[in-house]
């Protein structure tokens, strides 16, 4: 096995917001945008068998 990528950062954005509707029901929008990381992951990887592990940063509180 050789590393073909090592990367860090956010891999997706993800943002949620609830929306009232005429009736008085509740609606959840959900949106993903793929970050710049997730692009160059997906082109490292492309058409090559791969093991994938994922770590979480911890957030520093500067």
């Amino acid at each position: 096995m050789k590393k073909v990528f090592e990367g860090e950062g956010t891999f997706v954005e993800y943002e949620e917001k609830k929306v009232k509707l005429e009736n008085g029901h509740e609606l959840t929008h959900r949106r993903e945008n793929p970050t710049e990381l997730w692009w160059k992951l997906k082109e490292a990887i492309k058409g090559r068998k791969v093991k994938i592990v994922a770590y979480e940063l911890e957030e520093s509180e500067d």
